[in-house]
């Protein structure tokens, strides 16, 4: 047996001779291997099932576009270049590699040197770049194409190891033809090989009739971005030795019963596939949302699904409203009739940070549960982040998932998968697929829910970055808490925004308080340059996107068209809101709250800092006692910071939920983690100077909820929204804020904030009213008019320049890895992410890529016994604490996904080069190689921190004290 396969048929019948002994896998441990030949009709088989059962409609449709035949064309070339993708293993410097599969190839005259032979130039020729190379070649020799012609098809081939290859690279593999043919008298037998193989292929998929058409196609670089994305999944499922087993065990199979049984284990879910919900605005939403009875869909809602239905086509969507005003709800009810219209296959949902990615899941799960389907029909979903594994709701969902992805029996007749568990009721099934896991591909899931990071990626240049590319592209994405990315974040978003209207991505973005200039840079973003500087006209109405003051306000941009923009009436909650500036001195924060509460209430106060929150509640705590003071930053275990948000939901959300639970009289002190995505609510406000918009941020914790007519049942003095303005010398000429405040924001945001707030603060202290005055305060503070008194002029253009020269160099430093502009078709990808960062991934090296922010170290806290052991903190609940993990074998699996949970982020000033250095240096000291073991990855790779019996420990210089109550304080020695 030469080449295996005598009993199929499709391409191997076509083929003879040598052709059939050249390799594609091998394993070393069965000696079991793969010839070529099958692997391409695996992986074209492949690609065929993927563009018939898994591309979403949208993603067809702009591939169909770009080629004269639609999408007959379209899938024939997806189903194509899947198949050739592999030819650069016909040469030898890939055949090589094994001996014995180099001697079969050898003896059919297919002579090559050995590995050793080749030396070091054998690595310029990867088996991509040489595909790409051999591909182009046949197109130019035997059809008559030109380079550029070919080099936008062959990119494809090319590009599939995760990197389209760059011009140096191509030069160089040129100038060494060897490494594609050995010269001599083998060199025809090569050159006869690789042109029956891709003969072969062109015939036996109906290609070579289509070769003439296409050689004047120009294709976009969004399709040959979107055909390497499908290429690499094509490929990585048929290299996939258990859904595809190596010869000679498969001989008997023809390639059909092969790939029907391969797609039977594999079990993909197929994308959703939404119909525009029929019925006005208010059916809709009780059909899709948890409504509380008597609740009434508020205008910006109804305006969003009308301008949804309305618009000539999807595409971007700005919605600005207050806090509390069910943007979310508009944004997925949105997102439903933007996939209906556009065949999206499913939602990505983009949030700040992992704490509001977690609290954004339920209700993603709850809104996916009401959606209509089709009968059996199965949707996989994603929550997107690093600790996502701890999240209860997605590990159930995993659990109730697990699949083992094997080949089946030929002769079944229904899928091997199965659900661990049949809990959920929905009229879809909802699944964690184990396929779709993994940093590279868990993004493919229809659904998902995680850190904005996840999208930034899609702008790194990054390994595999097409597959992220095609993720992004088959969804509807809604954009969360969009004004709460800093400069070097929103160069990426930026550049994602406008491949994704490339791509013609429905996007949703949320804000509550959204500066007019980035308005106008979002929509410009998605619009792109061609309609911006298309005409007077359009850019005059991108100039009015931002002059417009306009609150709430709905702004919709559709690519290729001029923006719209709604005015819906604000609903009717809201209010006035009484500033007043307050001594920074801890006594007389105290004396006032004392005051305030003399017949009860809630309070929350928030603090810039984390040490700022400690140093508040101590006093505090002093005056009210300890059952009176709760604190909320984000240096606490993840499980305990988890625990911390369900509490205060439960003491402090909505009145319908909370029921008597919510306490007399209670301060709860906080960082910014009250800031966003959580639905609480408080009788009176104390806050930092911070810029205005997070100001407004925190206000909208304030009266959130109606609580009686007239807030009658609040206590009597506080049925008056109070926000009471601290952290900053309000005596001295020019207001200055504590030094913890500039160090976060800066001294311009600051001093701008304090500027606008004036007429609020003194003299008659005009109300703030909410929603009216949120607009007007937040584009005035965004501004480059001159604000504030003429005293602070000085210390105004001095911080200034301090914010400029940031975000110039925030600018300029997002740009060394930032993906490039969309090209003019036909321009082949070479070089697309040439000089990239590697992988991008979500650890914290790889969030830095996309964050201005110092890498920080995490670790997994745990505590060590008098006697030396480890174990988990003892404070876990359901039988998670104290439990025992051994240092010489792998704990249990309940221990170590419990310790896993005690993940914790040291504080800033471990993130400063020789601190960090040396805090990683002693943290490696306890290094446990048990918990290493791949079967058990909860621990491995871990940074873990040993707490004391007291929950003490010294790390580089400095005196840890860890406690449920108050989380890490740090002390220097």
């Amino acid at each position: 047996m030469t080449g295996g396969g005598e009993l199929r048929s499709g391409l191997s019948g076509r083929l003879s001779g040598p052709v059939r002994s050249v390799w594609a896998k091998h394993d070393r441990d069965t000696e079991g291997w793969l010839p070529l030949w099958c692997h391409m009709e695996d992986s074209g088989s492949v690609a065929g099932l993927l563009w018939d059962r898994w591309v979403s409609s949208n993603v067809r449709a702009l591939v169909a576009e770009a080629l004269p035949g639609g999408e007959e064309d379209a899938r024939l070339l997806a189903v194509w270049l899947a198949v050739v993708h592999d030819i650069g293993k016909a040469t030898p410097a890939f055949a090589c590699q094994v001996d014995q599969l180099a001697d079969r190839m050898r003896r059919e005259g297919l002579e090559m040197p050995t590995r050793r032979q080749f030396g070091a130039d054998r690595k310029l020729a990867p088996h991509g770049l040489a595909g790409q190379v051999l591909l182009g070649e046949w197109l130019e020799e035997r059809h008559g194409w030109t380079r550029k012609q070919s080099g936008q098809f062959g990119i494809v081939p090319g590009g599939h190891h995760g990197v389209p290859p760059e011009h140096g690279q191509i030069k160089e593999l040129d100038d060494r033809p060897h490494l594609l043919r050995t010269p001599g008298p083998s060199r025809p037998v090569w050159q006869r090989v690789q042109d029956e193989l891709l003969d072969a292929c062109a015939d036996e998929y109906g290609v070579r009739r289509r070769l003439g058409a296409w050689r004047a196609v120009k294709l976009p670089q969004p399709v040959q971005v979107l055909l390497t994305a499908l290429v690499i999944m094509a490929d990585w499922i048929a290299s996939n030795p258990e859904l595809f087993p190596y010869f000679p065990q498969e001989i008997h199979r023809t390639g059909q019963e092969r790939m029907a049984a391969a797609w039977r284990g594999l079990s993909l879910p197929p994308p959703w596939r939404p119909v525009e919900p029929a019925g006005d605005v208010e059916e809709v939403f009780a059909s899709r949302f948890d409504l509380p009875p008597g609740a009434k869909v508020r205008p910006v809602q109804e305006a969003a699904v009308r301008l949804a239905r309305s618009m000539p086509a999807p595409g971007l969507m700005v919605i600005e409203a207050p806090m509390g005003e069910g943007k979310t709800e508009a944004a997925l009810a949105v997102a439903e009739i933007f996939a209906a219209r556009s065949g999206a296959g499913g939602v990505l949902l983009a949030l700040p940070t992992m704490a509001t990615g977690n609290a954004m899941f339920p209700r993603l799960l709850d809104w996916l549960e009401r959606l209509p389907a089709e009968e059996g029909a199965r949707l996989s979903v994603l929550l997107a982040h690093s600790k996502a594994a701890l999240n209860d709701d997605y590990a159930g969902l995993m659990r109730e998932s697990r699949q083992q992805i094997t080949a089946v029996d030929t002769d079944a007749e229904t899928p091997e998968w199965r659900p661990r568990h049949e809990k959920r009721s929905a009229p879809a099934e909802l699944v964690a697929h184990e396929w779709l896991r993994g940093r590279k591909k868990a993004m493919l899931s229809s659904f998902v829910a995680g850190t904005v990071d996840q999208l930034l990626f899609a702008g790194l240049k990054s390994r595999h970055l097409a597959l992220r590319h095609l993720a992004v592209a088959g969804k509807v994405v809604v954009i969360d808490e969009a004004h709460a990315y800093d400069t070097y974040m929103s160069v990426y978003l930026d550049r994602v925004l406008s491949w994704l209207g490339a791509y013609r991505v429905p996007v949703v973005v949320l804000s509550a308080t959204l500066p007019a200039a980035r308005r106008r840079q979002l929509a410009e973003a998605y619009a792109g340059a061609v309609t911006v500087a298309g005409s007077g006209a359009g850019a005059a109405e991108f100039e009015a996107v931002a002059q417009t003051d306009a609150y709430p306000l709905l702004t919709a941009v559709a690519a290729g068209r001029h923006p719209v923009m709604e005015r819906p009436a604000a609903s009717a909650r809201g209010g006035a809101v009484h500033v007043e500036p307050l001594d920074e001195d801890l006594d007389v924060l105290a004396d006032r709250l004392a005051a305030e509460l003399d017949r009860g209430g809630c309070v929350l106060v928030v603090r810039n800092t984390v040490r700022r929150v400690l140093d508040t509640a101590r006093v505090l705590r002093e005056r009210f006692g300890d059952e009176h003071v709760t604190v909320a930053h984000s240096c606490f275990l993840d499980i305990d910071r988890a625990a911390n948000d369900a509490d205060l939901l439960v003491r402090f959300g909505p009145p319908g939920k909370t029921g008597d639970r919510r306490p007399v009289k209670h301060i709860v002190v906080a960082s910014q983690v009250a800031e966003q995505s959580l639905d609480v609510d408080f009788d009176l406000l104390v806050t930092d100077l911070c810029p205005v918009d997070l100001l407004l941020q925190r206000m909208g914790r304030l009266h959130r909820h109606q609580r009686g007519p007239g807030q009658g049942h609040r206590p009597e003095g506080l049925r008056t929204a109070n926000c009471l303005v601290t952290g900053v010398d309000w005596g001295s000429e020019v207001p200055t804020p504590v030094r913890g405040s500039v160090a976060v924001y800066g001294a311009y945001a600051l001093l701008r904030s304090a500027a606008v707030l004036l007429p609020h603060l003194e003299g008659a202290r005009r109300p703030v009213q909410l929603p009216r005055d949120i607009s007007a305060l937040v584009q005035e503070a965004y501004g480059d008019a001159p604000t504030g008194p003429e005293g602070w002029a000085e210390a105004m253009t001095k911080a200034l320049e301090q914010q400029k020269r940031h975000r110039t160099d925030q600018a300029e430093r997002a740009q060394v890895f930032r993906l490039g502009d969309v090209q003019k078709p036909g321009r082949p990808l070479i070089g697309w992410i040439a000089a990239g960062a590697g992988d991008a991934d979500d650890t914290r090296a790889g969030r830095a890529q996309v964050r201005d922010s110092k890498e920080s170290l995490e670790v997994v806290v745990v505590q060590r016994r008098l006697d030396g052991s480890l174990a988990t903190v003892p404070w876990l609940d359901k039988g998670r604490g104290g439990l025992e993990l051994p240092l010489d074998r792998v704990p249990s699996p309940k221990a170590a996904r419990a310790a896993a949970g005690c993940g914790l982020r040291l504080p800033i000033q471990f993130s400063y080069g020789d601190v960090m250095d040396r805090a990683i240096t002693e943290l490696e000291k306890l290094y446990v190689p048990a918990w290493q073991a791949k079967d058990s990855p909860w621990l491995a790779g871990q940074l873990i921190l040993a707490l004391d019996a007291d929950c003490q420990t010294r790390l580089a210089g400095f005196s840890l004290h860890y406690s449920q109550r108050d989380g890490l304080e740090v002390s220097s020695d």
